[in-house]
């Protein structure tokens, strides 16, 4: 039984894997010189970046598994750190929030009650909001915006700004005035109020395609597929043999397409069965992620691997420094839609190295920047959004990616769990 796998992304490698282990014969095709999707490496000026600077968290569990059943070991490819928010909001920390290692749900309550920079009338309005959530079963009656839900539980400002807001944009990546609010509650469901582990933090170690695609690419080698870069799929095509691929001599008898959401397209002349989920991905909007590099002098260190920042273009500030060996490489990252698109690289750059000025003043300057602009790096997570799922009408054509149906938003883990519901439901 031959298996297409069309992108080598996060989903396309974690399809591959699952079908090989069942004993498939499975061929990826990726269009890029690397793995990994919309979470690549990529060379600048001899530095090894990511195309955006991702992390994951301790409740990803189904990547954390795919790694484990590639030979990798966690501690290799990721700093797992007790969940710890530093927020900085102008030239001072505004807010820490640090979850204390105690088992589940005291971890977070007695992190939420400890708070420093809010008021006891402050802490309460966000314990309430997660015990309140708890009891409904962190579903509600009609979905709606982060923002409605908010002002409907009656959170002050400063919680909205320094807290709210930054973990909307960092797992949603949509302002919090249109992201959903039900969405946003399974993200808390599964890491804030589930195990003590679940909410630690995940700082890659190491570029994004070493982290997983890589490491799926050499168990998938070892199990007898094939994996080829630089091979980017133009004409798909159902015969009586099965589909037969532009790239492929040989027919395929099932094939996944894990391609970004706005590039299926590209592949559905003459496939009805891609007609539906292309009539829903139709109109629906996209969001940016920019990753603003700064390279500062030798030793220079943030106070942490990862600060927040509220008030601010940028939202977070990672030290590759700390965390990959890059020596004075800070990573700043501008998630969603906002002004600064409208911006020059060096007008946005410029504006981030000032801002990170202002937050810690006893930085130098940087040397030298680099901005990478991902202007469709998610989908718009809106209430009520209705995501192509795995199946199509053809049984044998299976679609996987970050987009499609499920509970979560376009994460790492979306993506690995997409795939596995591809290669399950072909197993099936």
């Amino acid at each position: 039984m031959r298996v297409a796998v069309i992108g080598g992304g996060y989903a396309g490698m974690a399809a591959a894997m699952e079908l090989a282990l069942a004993g498939r014969q499975v061929e990826v095709f990726e269009a890029g010189p690397v793995l990994g999707g919309r979470a690549r490496r990529i060379e600048v000026e001899g530095l090894v970046l990511d195309n955006g600077q991702h992390m994951a968290i301790g409740a990803y569990r189904e990547l954390l598994r795919l790694l484990h059943l590639a030979g990798v070991a966690e501690q290799d490819v990721f700093a797992r750190l007790p969940m710890e928010l530093d927020v900085f909001e102008g030239p001072k920390r505004t807010m820490r929030l640090a979850c204390p290692r105690l088992p589940a749900p005291m971890h977070t309550m007695v992190g939420l009650c400890c708070a420093q920079g809010l008021s006891w009338a402050e802490r309460w309005a966000a314990v309430r909001l997660m015990g309140k959530a708890r009891l409904n079963g962190w579903r509600l009656a009609q979905d709606q915006s982060v923002a409605q839900w908010l002002a409907a539980n009656r959170q002050p400002k400063i919680l909205v700004r320094c807290l709210w807001e930054p973990l909307t944009l960092a797992a949603l990546n949509t302002p919090i005035a249109a992201a959903s609010a039900q969405v946003l509650l399974n993200v808390l469901r599964d890491s804030l109020a589930a195990s003590r582990a679940a909410s630690d933090f995940l700082l890659p170690r190491v570029d994004l395609s070493t982290v997983f695609p890589d490491a799926a690419a050499r168990y998938l080698r070892q199990l007898g597929g094939k994996v080829h870069t630089g091979a980017m799929i133009k004409q798909l095509q159902k015969t009586n043999a099965g589909w037969q691929l532009d790239r492929s001599t040989l027919p395929f008898q099932q094939v996944v397409i894990a391609l970004p959401p706005h590039r299926l397209g590209m592949l559905a002349d003459g496939i009805a069965a891609l007609a539906t989920p292309l009539a829903q991905l139709a109109n629906w909007a996209w969001q940016p992620i920019y990753t603003v590099y700064l390279r500062y002098p030798a030793g220079t260190h943030l106070p942490k691997p990862m600060l927040g920042m509220a008030g601010s273009t940028t939202q977070w500030l990672f030290d590759r420094g700390l965390l990959c060996g890059q020596d004075g490489l800070m990573a700043a990252v501008v998630s969603a839609e906002g002004p600064h698109e409208a911006w020059s690289q060096d007008v946005l750059a410029t504006t981030v190295a000032q801002e990170i000025q202002r937050s810690l003043p006893n930085l130098p300057a940087p040397l030298w920047h680099r901005v990478i602009a991902e202007k469709r790096a998610t989908f718009a997570c809106y209430p009520n959004l209705q995501r192509p799922g795995n199946t199509t009408s053809d049984p044998t054509l299976w679609l996987a990616g970050d987009y499609t149906a499920s509970d979560y938003p376009a994460t790492l883990e979306g993506a690995i769990r997409s795939g596995m519901a591809a290669a399950h439901g072909i197993l099936s």
